[in-house]
């Protein structure tokens, strides 16, 4: 039998896919590249924004044109509207949230205890998900509320992945030659919030460079507020990738209160300054919705203006859409879908200008990549794509296969999406 795995939205969809695929092919399962091939597909959807939730619907009623495909849902989208996601052609389950974690299970029909006897040797994805860097759950669910969020709903309660279980599952990483993981969760910087006694993620991450050897450890975004300054010691040690994405989603005060952002800005202001004091090529990127019910012109050019001061290496712009059962889809103020859109096109062009201005200088410069993924090229090469660990974006041709492994490369030039490189 062949399964096909899809996701829409973060990293975190990303990182129960990889976990669902090793527990199919542990039953046995093909992993497939394209849903055409598979006996089952599995569409972990999601809610985020109003274009997220489009995409799940469209992806699952793609696979369910021929009519043959069984599908499985499961995810924010399909958690907050079940009936429409049991409605659309193939889905034969919904699978909720708080279920999700035993999704093989359910649908193979066996144990759930059975995935737990021994770690589970990691393999890629194929197709259009493939990931030499392993993502890794290790936190679900939010207590925060930020009035926009629906994913909090969709979510539930926080809750960490203990950090044995987390060891556990970096070691079937390290089977199977992994050279990054990418620590992942609905808010991150919550683990460990939940136990008796509190932990801090700064405890975990200590705990994962003193018994674990890989070569990188990344972390996926986090919320300003939960990162003490003395969390960036940490940093001292090479194998933490210089990284921070911090969802800003407004540079105004004003507009952060509506949104109930725990954010300040002096504080977000102190944190990517210490960062850049610890290591100047540390790369901060966030998030910023534009449009949020009430956003005045002054209180938009207060987040321009910020988004200026700090200098991101590159960023996500968001228009606000309204989220039913959330309390910013009662506000009034709504702000005319043309002036949104002209806002996020202003945005757009500054965070394509802060990422250039955040690349440019490393041409000419060796830095260490870890190559993803590529494609065969008419004379035979490789054409790989891979990631510094300030999580540069980089390009090179090679008469070898480098995949998943850390290459010295040298930065050639910089087209204004990505490093081209020659891997020394």
């Amino acid at each position: 039998m062949k399964v096909f795995f899809d996701t829409v939205g973060c990293r975190l969809n990303q990182a129960e896919i990889e976990r669902f695929a090793s527990q199919f092919r542990s039953q046995g399962y093909e992993i497939t590249a394209s849903h055409e091939e598979a006996d089952i597909v599995v569409v972990n959807t999601c809610s985020v924004t109003a274009a997220a939730a489009a995409d799940s619907r469209s992806k699952i009623r793609s696979a369910g044109k021929d009519g043959q495909t069984k599908i499985i849902v499961t995810g924010c989208w399909s958690d907050l509207e079940p009936e429409a996601a049991a409605s659309l052609p193939g889905v034969i389950r919904v699978v909720p949230n708080k279920l999700k974690d035993t999704l093989p299970a359910i649908a193979l029909g066996v144990d759930p205890a059975l995935f737990d006897l021994e770690p589970l040797k990691r393999e890629p994805l194929p197709g259009i998900h493939a990931r030499t860097r392993a993502f890794l759950k290790v936190q679900d669910g939010c207590d925060n509320h930020c009035t926009f969020c629906v994913t909090r709903i969709a979510r539930g309660k926080a809750q960490s992945v203990s950090a044995d279980e987390v060891l556990r599952q970096i070691r079937a990483v390290a089977l199977a030659d992994g050279k990054e993981i990418v620590l992942t969760g609905v808010n991150l910087g919550a683990w460990g919030l939940d136990f008796n006694p509190p932990a801090h993620l700064g405890d975990l991450m200590a705990k994962l460079l003193a018994e674990t050897d890989l070569p990188r450890i990344r972390l996926s975004s986090l919320e300003s507020w939960n990162i003490p300054i003395s969390f960036l010691n940490l940093w001292a040690d090479s194998r933490l990738c210089p990284h921070f994405h911090l969802p800003l989603q407004s540079g105004s005060t004003s507009v952060l209160k509506r949104m109930a952002r725990r954010t300040t800005l002096a504080e977000f202001r102190a944190l990517t300054s210490q960062a850049r004091m610890i290591n100047p090529d540390f790369a901060i990127t966030t998030d910023v919705i534009v449009g949020f019910p009430g956003e005045t012109d002054a209180e938009f050019q207060e987040t321009v203006d910020f988004i200026c001061e700090i200098g991101f290496a590159g960023g996500h712009v968001f228009p606000y859409s309204s989220s039913p059962g959330t309390p910013a889809a009662k506000m009034n103020g709504t702000v005319h879908g043309r002036i949104v859109k002209e806002r996020a096109r202003i945005l757009r062009d500054l965070f394509q200008q802060q990422k250039e201005d955040f690349y440019r200088p490393f041409v000419g410069r060796e830095m260490d990549v870890l190559w993803e993924n590529g494609q065969v090229l008419p004379n035979g090469h490789w054409e790989l794509h891979g990631l510094t660990g300030n999580y540069l974006s980089v390009r090179t041709e090679s008469s070898a296969r480098l995949q998943n492994t850390i290459t010295r490369t040298r930065m050639e030039n910089f087209d204004g999406v990505t490093l081209i490189g020659t891997a020394l």
